[in-house]
């Protein structure tokens, strides 16, 4: 994410492409949408989320154009750089040629004749993997680079915090549950007790601090993720999100039911806002996504369809919830709704499968984006590859990135919060903001060098500049009312 051009990788077909995308879409998000669901009411939740899997699309689309962009303009570098090596060891060419390789005109907004007279050459055929980083400094001036690492640096530290915070989270409802098969009714607090005088909450903080203690020195290391480590999560992922709709829809089949979600509650729909944007977060991985897939000729509508299959499975997920419970024993975590009512399932090695299925996924991703975070910092004070003091690239480096997350899930562990307030704010600038600022640098930037008769294959079938306009106003209603919103809550109280 921090940084540039990296090498492709061993490439796959589209279809792999697009399971690996739905993988990397559907996560910890998933499980908070349930109570966010129930929260907001099943109408205006089901509006949303269609409303808000419809943008998230559209903006895909944006950085699929960017990327190509990106690489027409790396290829036309690269052509311009090959013609000047030419035209230094060569006096003999044309006067048109003299105009090309003369230094007249910027690199930049010379167009690229030679180019245009090769037809075999396909100038956005997308075979370099550009980072959101590197298309950022391509892009956007300085301003716009450090506001697109810092929005991705506060993203960053959200999605650690919720991590952070969900692991012990369902360690400490494991640990001190009641698993006695007639506690689904029982909602507990933080002070109830967990192991004599130990409550709830101090347990939540010992987890914690294990967690730090276990994964933090990652951060301080290169940490990788292994192919069979990640077929491996994928797997457990499946297994367990398809456990908890067919228990639910078996419960809801018999009659036993206990939910009686509302139609619309207004009060609910920021936190649902910013629980859905979070739960449509692709955009920063595609470059890692897209450049590998072989066949690209059809990517739109091959990304519609996994945004369609993944708007279905929230859905299926989030509405079975909110009619099998009763919206007001939903949990942060919906997985431990399995773990303390056998009337929903009464088999003990299954509800600890699923009471400590985030703890298995969640840790074995929770390295990655430390280490991601850390190299971000590291990029934004210094992008053109320079090297640290030791001391600060080993030791302040992993320090700054791993230890405001470890707070805030001490402090905290309102997951549904967690998840809204980083979807919200640093989601939206992701998933909207940057999208639409980097489709319409990117047309703006190439258009004198290539002319206005090269078209971009990859152009976002949302490429009148309206659409473009449309997410930045959208980005910005969405931040003024989730804002208003939190300051109106917090002077009631």
């Amino acid at each position: 994410m921090a940084g540039g051009i990296t090498e492709t990788g061993e490439p796959y077909s589209p279809f792999v492409g697009l399971v690996y995308m739905f993988n990397l879409i559907v996560g910890t998000g998933a499980l908070t949408m349930p109570k966010a669901f129930a929260a907001a009411g099943w109408v205006v939740s089901i509006s949303l989320i269609t409303f808000l899997a419809f943008m998230s699309f559209m903006t895909t689309t944006f950085v699929i154009e960017a990327m190509a962009a990106a690489n027409a303009q790396l290829r036309w570098k690269r052509r311009e750089q090959e013609e000047m090596n030419d035209s230094d060891s060569s006096s003999d060419y044309s006067d048109d040629e003299a105009v090309i390789r003369g230094s007249s005109e910027p690199v930049e907004t010379r167009p690229i004749l030679s180019v245009k007279r090769a037809a075999n050459i396909d100038h956005f055929d997308i075979v370099e993997r550009v980072e959101m980083g590197q298309m950022a400094s391509m892009f956007f001036n300085k301003v716009g680079v450090n506001m697109f690492y810092i929005c991705l640096i506060v993203y960053l530290y959200g999605d650690l915090a919720i991590y952070a915070a969900a692991v012990p989270v369902s360690l400490m409802e494991v640990a001190c549950g009641n698993h006695s098969c007639s506690a689904g009714s029982v909602k507990y607090n933080d002070t109830d007790s967990c192991w004599g005088p130990v409550s709830r909450k101090d347990a939540y903080r010992v987890f914690l601090a294990t967690f730090t203690l276990l994964l933090g020195p990652f951060t301080f290391f290169n940490a990788q993720k292994t192919k069979y480590l990640q077929i491996l999560t994928s797997l457990m992922r499946w297994i367990a999100f398809t456990m908890m709709i067919i228990l639910a829809l078996i419960r809801i089949g018999k009659g036993r039911g206990e939910g009686h979600p509302s139609v619309a509650q207004i009060s609910g729909v920021p936190n649902l806002f910013g629980v859905c944007v979070y739960s449509f977060m692709c955009q920063h991985s595609l470059p890692s996504l897209v450049t590998p897939i072989s066949n690209k000729q059809r990517m739109s509508a091959l990304v519609m369809g996994d945004y369609i299959l993944i708007l279905c499975f929230y859905s299926l997920l989030s509405l079975t919830a909110i009619f099998c419970f009763d919206s007001s024993l939903l949990r942060d975590m919906y997985t431990l709704n399995f773990t303390d009512n056998c009337d929903v399932l009464s088999i003990p090695v299954l509800r600890y499968f699923l009471g400590l299925f985030p703890v298995f996924t969640i840790s074995t991703n929770f390295p990655i984006i430390a280490v991601t975070l850390r190299n971000n910092w590291k990029t934004l004070f210094h992008r053109d590859g320079g090297t640290y003091p030791w001391v600060v690239d080993r030791i302040v480096f992993p320090l700054i990135t791993i230890v405001p997350p470890i707070i805030v899930a001490f402090c905290t562990h309102d997951l549904e919060s967690l998840v809204g307030i980083t979807g919200a704010y640093a989601g939206t600038g992701i998933q909207y903001i940057i999208p639409a600022f980097l489709v319409f640098f990117s047309r703006r930037h190439l258009e004198p060098v290539l002319g206005r008769d090269v078209v971009n294959k990859h152009r976002s079938p949302f490429h009148h500049q309206f659409w473009i306009w449309f997410v930045i106003l959208w980005a910005t209603f969405c931040l003024i009312f989730v804002t208003a919103n939190i300051v109106l809550n917090e002077t009631k109280k």
